[in-house]
């Protein structure tokens, strides 16, 4: 095994664990929790087997539905979102994500945030349309993901930088 399948391990399990031990018992207002065990998907090596991200994915997805006791909406959102990544790096980053040049843990740039709320806003709204699943309540899942949205880039943002390799 390489280091970069060592490193996707360590931040599955880490990311999974902080999700299910610390973020799903910080509420804000009460029902706003933060999701930042996306980032695994997110921060997922650009030419890594795609196969591998979405098999990944789902028992990332799968294995937090069974603690959240949320019926497969979290593994039906992670598995979309990494279905999707291919396509909100191109729409963020252009010709530089088909030379694999992207980073996502490097500096933030305008690239780097519009791929992470997209990436975010997409997973949140899937995953609330899904846990609600009533067209009479669109402006609760709307204001639920705005504002889960926020929540979750602050933390991913600060996480992001936390474990950000320093210069050599």
């Amino acid at each position: 095994m390489n280091s970069t399948v060592i490193i996707n391990i360590i931040r599955f399990v880490l990311l999974l664990a902080l999700q299910v031990v610390v973020f799903n018992n910080i509420n804000l207002f009460g029902q706003y929790d933060p999701f930042p065990y996306i980032l695994f998907i997110l921060l997922y090596p650009v030419n890594g087997n795609k196969a591998g991200l979405l098999v990944s994915s789902f028992f990332l997805g799968l294995i937090l539905d069974m603690f959240m006791n949320s019926g497969g909406a979290h593994a039906a959102a992670c598995v979309t979102l990494a279905y999707f990544r291919p396509v909100f790096f191109k729409f963020s980053f252009g010709i530089s994500y088909e030379y694999q040049t992207v980073k996502i843990n490097d500096r933030l740039s305008p690239e780097r945030f519009s791929f992470l709320l997209i990436s975010v806003v997409t997973h949140h709204l899937i995953l609330y349309l899904l846990e609600v699943f009533r067209f009479s309540l669109a402006l609760d899942i709307l204001i639920r993901v705005l504002v889960t949205t926020i929540f979750t880039l602050l933390i991913s943002i600060i996480i992001i930088y936390l474990i950000k390799p320093g210069k050599q």
